[in-house]
């Protein structure tokens, strides 16, 4: 596989430097990502990135993940328009172990020739002193050449105004220096040939090869993705809630998924290319089929499926997938049971929510007394109305119907504490005995 010809179909490609090419075609090429472990999980913004360091392997090429555990304690100006919160030590080396845990779901550790690898750059800094830092590495960059990076241009020359930038600390502005010496010490100690990232990291990649030229007189190479924006131009890997993130326990699969599907055709057609590895034929085939019934969504669904699979699993894919459907009136009961609190609570986001007493529960006569007066008249308004419904058939409860008025209330609490309550198609209702 030719990873410059890969990453150009997929849309995935946005520049590198002269040389790269031959460099990736002359044998098994090293090649890193540096990732901040700002936060305990990466999101699906730093998935696009990851998936750089797929293909990277793919193409039979060597990758390594870099953590950041030092430069995680500056913070990278790029892109930014204030400077971040620093995190401590402690928080950050949390973070570090949540994100590596992460990319070994997606890069393989099977030991061979171009077997992937993690490293952290505050190995080799936590040895250097400050003055040391300035005398071996600072010297060989001047401000004037820093200075003329987007990242700290942007920040520096910002207007006035709500949303002005608060400035650039010697801080932030130090982190290129960093971050090319990272590109330095793997390139003298790794063999790394080849620094990639986002296209917004351009300008921080670029200065490490400038240092290997300076202080080894080495020739090093950068190549970065198009970094994914919505179509509002903003990064990619946000919703409304927030960022997406790859850790369940932050963005519960069912979320997760729901957020593929959810997509524009446009952009369900853009990102299936960037987060799968289906190849160009099966993707051209998903497309066609698309377009000859859009309302189907075959795009989103299979961008949604290979996604959620890689991420979590094949088990939590087809759980989201059943949890989907509930509001669609499909599933039963057992579909029920089996959902997580934090999924069942996910698909019912949004639905009217009701708590009402377990001993009260327990001692209510029947259904009818259960849906107006126990609910406090959120679900019907009086006796009658829930009882005219009952009898036309208009209700469930737990996907169980309700066959007649007088009907004692299921004590089969989902999770041992909800009640889904179905009123004709469309209304639902989430019961919570406490």
């Amino acid at each position: 596989m030719n990873l410059i010809e890969e990453l150009r179909w997929r849309g995935m490609l946005h520049d590198f430097m002269p040389g790269t090419e031959e460099q990736l075609a002359s044998g098994m090429t090293t090649g890193y990502i540096g990732f901040d472990p700002t936060a305990s999980s990466l999101h699906i913004g730093n998935l696009a990135t990851i998936m750089l360091l797929v293909h990277l392997q793919r193409a039979g090429h060597k990758p390594v993940a870099l953590v950041g555990g030092a430069t995680g304690m500056i913070g990278d100006p790029s892109g930014k328009s204030a400077e971040r919160n620093l995190l401590s030590e402690e928080v950050l080396r949390a973070n570090q172990e949540g994100i590596r845990k992460q990319l070994e779901k997606f890069l393989h550790f099977d030991g061979a020739q171009n077997s992937a690898e993690i490293v952290n750059n505050y190995d080799w800094f936590k040895e250097f002193s400050f003055l040391g830092f300035l005398r071996d590495v600072g010297k060989h960059l001047t401000v004037n050449y820093m200075m003329k990076k987007d990242s700290v241009k942007n920040r520096i020359n910002a207007q006035e105004g709500d949303n002005a930038a608060e400035g650039l600390s010697f801080t932030e502005f130090s982190y290129q220096l960093l971050q090319g010496y990272d590109f330095y010490h793997l390139y003298k100690h790794k063999n790394v040939r080849l620094q990639m990232g986002a296209s917004d990291q351009w300008g921080n990649i670029t200065t490490g090869t400038e240092l290997i030229r300076r202080m080894d007189g080495g020739k090093a190479f950068a190549l970065v993705g198009k970094l994914v924006t919505k179509a509002d131009g903003t990064k990619f890997g946000k919703s409304e809630g927030g960022n997406i993130w790859l850790d369940p326990e932050m963005t519960s699969p069912y979320k997760f998924y729901q957020f593929w599907l959810n997509l524009a055709d446009e952009e369900a057609a853009k990102l299936i290319k960037v987060y799968t590895l289906l190849p160009q034929d099966e993707i051209a085939r998903i497309t066609e089929e698309h377009q000859q019934a859009p309302h189907l969504r075959v795009l989103q669904k299979a961008l949604a499926k290979e996604v959620t699979t890689t991420v979590h699993s094949a088990e939590e894919y087809e759980s989201a997938v059943e949890a989907s459907e509930i509001l669609f009136g499909k599933g039963d009961l057992e579909t029920l049971r089996n959902l997580k609190e934090d999924t069942l609570l996910a698909v019912f986001e949004g639905v009217p929510q009701i708590t009402v007493s377990k001993d009260a529960l327990a001692t209510t006569a029947n259904a009818v007394d259960f849906l107006s007066e126990l609910t406090n008249a959120e679900i019907f308004a009086s006796k009658g109305e829930a009882k005219k419904m009952i009898q036309n058939g208009g209700v469930s409860i737990n996907r169980q119907k309700v066959a007649r008025p007088e009907e004692a209330v299921t004590t089969d609490l989902l999770q041992g504490k909800y009640l889904v309550v179905q009123k004709g198609k469309k209304n639902y209702y989430l019961v919570k005995a406490e």
